[in-house]
């Protein structure tokens, strides 16, 4: 019996102000909010230790980081409400 991804990992549709950019961050954002949830579980369920978990997550977060600096998210002069610890 094969996987469903949509089941595994479902993707929301976006919402809002589009652009491709937008569209490309949404889905980073989706997926590291699916990866970080697996991790916690794995931590939760003993499978692997709180350290590991933490340094798995600050990669992810690390990544998700650059690809907002590289897409150019937030750097527009129309959106003065950016938040600069994202």
């Amino acid at each position: 019996m094969a996987i469903d991804d949509d089941f595994l990992y479902p993707r929301s549709r976006y919402q809002g102000n589009f652009t491709p950019e937008n569209l490309v961050f949404n889905s980073n954002l989706q997926e590291f909010a699916q990866r970080v949830s697996i991790i916690c579980g794995l931590e939760t369920g003993g499978k692997i230790s709180p350290e590991e978990a933490y340094e798995q997550i600050k990669e992810l977060w690390k990544q998700l980081r650059n690809s907002k600096e590289n897409l150019g998210i937030g750097t527009d002069s129309e959106n003065n409400s950016d938040h600069k610890n994202i």
